[in-house]
């Protein structure tokens, strides 16, 4: 049980109430990550602000991608099951390629390099090498690309730190870090 009571949309704030009926009509439905954000509309407003702006950056197989792995390291269950589930329905990134990407890499040579940028920007929380920037700018990312990547990183960041912090129920077919091969 969350550590941290969810509310279900009647009970949000009202000022998330709309917030919550935009994710639902563009999800289909309003997972517990949502409405557990929607306690505070400012932090739910943040979210989805920076969450919409980065569906414009990379591309949502690069995004989904980068998803898992940073979930992989911080052991985010919650944040693994959701993006597990939109990487293979969402991304169509195939069954081999999620776990490829749990584990720090990819089968495409390019989205490899940004996902080992982005699990190096995750465990050394920021404080890459002069190597790893050229690395992923050798695969062929621009140094907008590489702010993009940075950018991801942190949004995943944040879901997996509200997320570990309420022990957020999951409402997706789960998938556990614990677990990776």
């Amino acid at each position: 049980m969350s550590r941290i009571a969810i509310p279900t949309r009647e009970d949000a704030p009202a000022a998330a109430q709309p917030l919550l009926d935009a994710v639902g009509r563009q999800l289909g439905s309003v997972p517990n990550l949502f409405r557990l954000v929607a306690l505070s509309p400012s932090a739910l407003q943040g979210y989805l602000g920076l969450n919409g702006a980065l569906t414009k950056a990379l591309d949502v197989k690069t995004r989904e991608r980068i998803a898992l792995a940073v979930a992989q390291v911080n052991g985010c269950d919650y944040c693994l099951s959701a993006h597990t589930y939109l990487g293979l329905n969402l991304a169509k990134l195939s069954e081999a390629e999620v776990a490829l990407n749990r584990a720090g890499g990819s089968s495409d040579p390019k989205a490899d390099a940004a996902i080992h940028f982005a699990v190096k920007v995750t465990q050394a929380r920021g404080k890459v090498s002069d190597a790893d920037i050229a690395a992923v700018r050798s695969a062929g990312f621009s140094d907008a690309q590489i702010v993009e990547i940075v950018t991801v990183v942190a949004e995943n960041m944040l879901t997996n730190f509200v997320n570990l912090v309420a022990e957020t129920d999951i409402d997706f077919p789960v998938v556990r870090a614990a677990d990776a091969g």
